[in-house]
């Protein structure tokens, strides 16, 4: 899918897809509403020393270049997957302010993140690996279980096919007990798809410009 750049309120870059009139975050600012829901109210919610996170819709790369700079002062062992069917070209993805605006130091890194190769692991911290994985998700077969499950995917207007039962079912059971799933969808449709799939889903307080997300546990 072609995308462009666009600016967001805190000054932070997201893409828009013409192709089907979204964008990736919020217009209210990208990378507060990614600490918000899958740094403070996914990722901080597990003290696990060692985690398994799984990314649903890698594009940008935020969410990982967050989830590495949290475990610098955390001190967690993160070993982080993500899937993507339309990963961001390069040219694009080098444009993107987040390492500047995040944590500079650690620029070298986020290029790292978008130019290390596809299906191959990589080891950017002693402490944080990273497997990206380009493939359709609805029709991936996991071999791994997790920790905590970052889902980002385009809403449930646009990829509706994402959001069933039957995927957050697929999750479920590649869920670790504990685990958690995180997403910024609060429709109806996907709190009970996620409760059918055997998820316990509470409602919680959303990043600016948005009252509600919801975050499911694996307690059985």
């Amino acid at each position: 899918m072609n995308a462009e750049l666009r600016l967001t309120e805190d000054g932070s870059h997201t893409l828009f897809v013409p192709e089907i009139d979204e964008c990736y975050h919020s217009s209210y600012g990208a990378i507060q509403e990614s600490k918000h829901i899958f740094i403070d109210r996914g990722l901080k919610f597990c003290s696990n020393i060692q985690l398994n996170v799984l990314e649903i819709g890698f594009g940008t790369g935020l969410n990982a270049f967050l989830t590495l700079n949290e475990v610098v002062s955390s001190g967690q062992i993160i070993n982080y997957t993500a899937l993507e069917k339309y990963p961001v070209e390069h040219t694009l993805a080098n444009q993107l302010n987040y390492a500047g605006l995040i944590s500079p130091e650690h620029t070298a890194i986020f290029e790292k993140i978008h130019s290390s190769a596809w299906n191959e692991a990589i080891q950017l911290l002693p402490n944080y690996s990273l497997l990206k994985v380009e493939t359709d998700f609805t029709t991936f077969d996991f071999s791994e279980t997790y920790d905590v499950i970052y889902f980002d995917a385009f809403s449930p207007e646009k990829q509706a096919e994402m959001w069933t039962s039957n995927q957050f079912e697929k999750l479920y059971k590649c869920c670790n007990f504990g685990a958690v799933l995180i997403t910024y969808c609060a429709k109806g449709i996907v709190r009970r798809a996620m409760q059918e799939a055997g998820f316990k889903v509470e409602r919680l307080d959303g990043p600016l410009g948005k009252r509600h997300v919801l975050r499911g546990l694996k307690a059985s």
